[in-house]
C-alpha cells in the first residue's frame, strides 16, 4: 500500500483536508473518499468531459488531475454551483430548456458551462461551441445545451 500524502485545499467554497496516494486521481478523491459523486466517471482519459470541475478558475477533466495537485487551490464541482435550496442560473436553464437526458453528461456541461460564463458573460453560439467541445453528449444533442447555455447568459445579465 502506497503512503497517503495530506492534501489542504478549497472544494466549493469549503477548506478541506484529505488523504491520498499520489496516484489516484481527483475524480476518485472526489467520489470516493470525499463522496462528492456529481462528477461523472465516463472515459477515464480525458475524451469525455462527464468529470468536469472548475480548478483555480479553469475547466479541467477531474480524471486527468491528480488529487495531491490540488493541494492549496480552489476547486469547485457541481454540487458547488447551487446556492442553499435554489439552483444556479445554468442549472435552472438546463432544465427548463430539456437541454438533458439521461444525465452522465450534465455534470460535466453544467460546470463547463459556468467556467465559460465566468470568463465570457455574453458568448456567442461559436465559442459556446467550442469552450464545450470537451463534453460529449450521447442523448441530447447539442443544440438544446447550446440554447441553455445562452438562456443561462440572458438570466445572469439581469
Amino acid at each position: 500500500m502506497a503512503t497517503k500524502t495530506p492534501v489542504s485545499t478549497t472544494i466549493n467554497g469549503e477548506p478541506v483536508e484529505f488523504l491520498c496516494e499520489p496516484r489516484q486521481s481527483l475524480l476518485e478523491v472526489l467520489r470516493d473518499t470525499l463522496h462528492l459523486t456529481g462528477a461523472k466517471e465516463g472515459c477515464n482519459n480525458g475524451n469525455c468531459g462527464a468529470c468536469t470541475v472548475i480548478l483555480n478558475g479553469v475547466a479541467v477533466d477531474s480524471c486527468l488531475v491528480l488529487g495531491v495537485e490540488v493541494e492549496g487551490a480552489e476547486v469547485t464541482t457541481v454540487e458547488g454551483l447551487a446556492c442553499r435550496n435554489e439552483l444556479h442560473p445554468i442549472q435552472q436553464c438546463f432544465l427548463e430548456d430539456a437541454a438533458l437526458q439521461c444525465g452522465i453528461c450534465t455534470p460535466g456541461f453544467l460546470v463547463a458551462a459556468k467556467a465559460l460564463l465566468d470568463k465570457i458573460p455574453n458568448p456567442t453560439e461559436e465559442q459556446i461551441r467550442f469552450h464545450l467541445a470537451g463534453n460529449i453528449c450521447r442523448c441530447t444533442g447539442y443544440d438544446k445545451i447550446v440554447k441553455a447555455v445562452q438562456h443561462a447568459a440572458q438570466e445572469m445579465a439581469k
